[in-house]
Parts: C-alpha cells; sequence; structure tokens
C-alpha cells in the first residue's frame, strides 16, 4: 500500500486522480489573465509552466511572478515547473540555473510542490530534494519522452530510482507509437503500483492514442492527469470539464 502524498488541502493517493492545469504565459499579464480563469474552473492543482515566461533567466522577475501567481490562485496548490528543452520545454538553462531557480522557488514559500527531473545529477538532485523537503515543500520527480514509449521494465527502473532519489510523487509521461505501447505504460504503472511503490505515482501516455491513460489512473495507480483550461502543455491534454466526467466513470467501488 502506498503511502498518501497531502499538499495543502489535497491528498494524492491510490484510487483517486487529481486534475492539474497548466498555467502558461510569456509575460505576467497573460499568466495574471490565465490565473484568474483557472481559479474558477474546478482544477485540484495548478501547475506554472516557467519555462515558457520570457524573463525565466532572471530571478528577481521569476520570484515577482511567482508572488503574483500565488496571489491570484489563493487557496489552490501550486506546483513549480521548469521543463528543460530536452524534456519538451520550451527554454533550455544551465545545469546551474536549472537547481538555483528551483531551489530559490522551493525556499520562497509560494509554491507547494516542484518538479526535478530524473536526468540530471544525483548528488544536485538529493541537496535539491533536501533542500525542498527542508521548506515543507513537496517533489515531483519527472521523465518525459516525446518519441517513444520505453520498454515496461526500464518505465518501472525509473518509478524506482525516483523513489530511491527521495521524490514525493514519481511522474513518467511517454509517447506511445502503438496500441501495444499504451498497454506497455499502464502495465508497468499497475506493477509499479502492486509491487514497488512506496507512494503515490503520475503515469500517463502521450497524444491521442494515449488519451485513456489519462481517464484510467484510478484502476492502474497512477494519482494526478492532466487537464487543459485553454491552452495544452503536452499532446493528448484533455478540456477538465470532460476530463473530470470521464474520470468518474472509473471510479472503483468497494463492493
Amino acid at each position: 500500500m502506498t503511502n498518501a502524498v497531502t499538499v495543502k488541502n489535497i491528498t494524492f493517493q491510490e484510487g483517486e486522480t487529481l486534475i492539474c492545469v497548466p498555467l502558461i504565459g510569456k509575460t505576467l499579464d497573460e499568466i495574471l489573465g490565465n490565473a484568474h480563469g483557472l481559479v474558477d474552473a474546478g482544477a485540484d492543482i495548478i501547475e506554472w509552466r516557467v519555462d515558457h515566461f520570457a524573463q525565466v533567466r532572471e530571478m528577481a522577475q521569476v520570484m515577482a511572478a511567482l508572488a503574483e501567481i500565488r496571489g491570484a490562485l489563493k487557496a489552490l496548490p501550486l506546483l513549480f515547473t521548469f521543463r528543460s528543452k530536452k524534456e519538451g520545454g520550451e527554454t533550455e538553462l544551465s545545469d546551474e540555473a536549472y537547481f538555483a531557480l528551483n531551489r530559490e522557488a522551493a525556499r520562497s514559500g509560494l509554491v507547494d510542490v516542484i518538479d526535478i527531473e530524473l536526468f540530471n545529477d544525483e548528488a544536485q538532485i538529493r541537496a535539491l530534494v533536501d533542500d525542498a523537503h527542508a521548506a515543507g515543500v513537496k517533489v515531483i520527480m519527472s521523465n518525459h519522452d516525446f518519441h517513444k514509449t520505453p520498454a515496461q521494465e526500464d518505465i518501472i527502473y525509473r518509478l524506482r530510482r525516483m523513489q530511491d532519489l527521495g521524490a514525493d510523487l514519481p511522474k513518467i509521461a511517454v509517447m506511445p507509437q502503438s496500441p501495444q505501447d499504451v498497454l506497455t505504460l499502464l502495465a508497468a504503472t499497475l506493477t509499479m503500483k502492486e509491487k514497488y511503490a512506496t507512494r503515490p505515482l503520475i503515469t500517463m501516455s502521450m497524444g491521442k492514442s494515449g488519451g485513456v491513460s489519462r481517464v484510467t489512473g484510478r484502476l492502474f495507480g497512477s494519482a494526478m492527469t492532466f487537464g487543459t483550461v485553454g491552452q495544452a502543455s503536452a499532446p493528448g491534454q484533455i478540456a477538465i470539464a470532460k476530463l473530470r466526467e470521464a474520470v468518474s466513470y472509473t471510479h472503483l467501488r468497494a463492493h
């Protein structure tokens, strides 16, 4: 049985699927306009994709924007994510700048969760995880493959590695080339949940054909899915109202 992870007023746990909506914008005005739209949309958690922010290389501007976003989102939990170019993001930062940005966000008192990409230096990852936890901030550790779906064993290995590195919420997103690839992702998720997981998982198969994975998390073990209000941040994301309705159909009731 995996341990639940509570962030503010929400809990990631087996048998539930929370909905995260990305907040995207190049300028602060655009971001805040979008943020106000998200507050009433019914998301459980908001992800600020800071790699889309034009001033992402200016730490003071990022922190000032973060304070405004935090105010606009009211009580909604906030996930801070800089998605690197190699994992499908908009901007590239040096490793040093990447870790400094996430550390500053974690220590700011303005975010509830940060995202750390798995394919980075282990010592730097561990130090950042420790700093986040010391600040009371949870960590999603992530890996994205926008080209293919790795073998089931490889997906499981990466998720277990994230646990070993201290992630509160291991996350993997992969691209299917066939229906079998979607099954591979779901099977890896289920095996991970049943055999190895000590905390909630976040997994998805992207694109249109992977859509089924975004609504069946409760069945296979993914505790969060990504929906949209307006602009999508990854291929195959579903509008939040449709997503919530679809997710409700897969709720397993105990008999």
